[in-house]
């Protein structure tokens, strides 16, 4: 191999190392920005989540009862039970509803019935929605007070949703005469059974 050839692949196995350098060099800065302002993101978030928080002890108790099905309506719904010492007015359910077509959430505030509760006081919620739009729900938050202010509140499962009750279905064939009780199916009378 002449001289020339030897220093034409030495100079392409140079620039071939140094753009594999380069490369790398780019693609681990890249991931190190992607990383910091992710990490930035995250933080921003739980600061939000930190504002938006409760502060204080419980003062209400959520049941969430099981979804009902009613000629093509999901009703969704529950109890609230004021467990302060104090009187609470102008309360509402905030509920994250999450959408079947792209699953996208989207949040929902139901007012209590009734709005004021005293202590030891119970109320009611209510939503009812397309059960076509929405494949689930999830129980948020509580706000109360004239500035609505995110409340403490625990929560736990309440009324199950009654068992179905299927219909029986009757079907009633026409019976084809046979001859000495023989069966209706049979390999010299076939017949299709629904």
């Amino acid at each position: 191999m002449s001289s020339g050839l030897k220093l034409i692949a030495l100079t392409c196995a140079l620039l071939v190392t140094a753009a594999v350098f380069t490369g790398y060099a780019y693609i681990r800065k890249r991931h190190a920005q992607q990383v910091l302002s992710r990490a930035q993101q995250d933080m921003a978030a739980q600061n939000t989540a930190t504002q938006n928080t409760p502060k204080g002890p419980p003062k209400v108790h959520i049941s969430m009862d099981d979804a009902m099905l009613k000629s093509g309506r999901t009703i969704i719904g529950g109890s609230i039970k004021n467990i302060s010492g104090e009187k609470l007015g102008g309360l509402s359910v905030e509920l994250e509803l999450r959408r079947r077509r792209d699953g996208s959430p989207e949040q929902r505030s139901v007012v209590l019935e009734p709005p004021q509760l005293e202590p030891e006081q119970e109320g009611r919620y209510s939503l009812t929605l397309s059960s076509h739009d929405y494949g689930s729900v999830r129980l948020v938050g509580l706000r109360g007070g004239p500035d609505s202010q995110l409340l403490g509140y625990t929560s736990a499962p309440g009324q199950k949703r009654p068992p179905e009750r299927l219909e029986p279905k009757v079907i009633t064939t026409q019976r084809r005469p046979t001859g000495n009780g023989e069966f209706i199916n049979s390999p010299e009378h076939p017949t299709r059974v629904p």
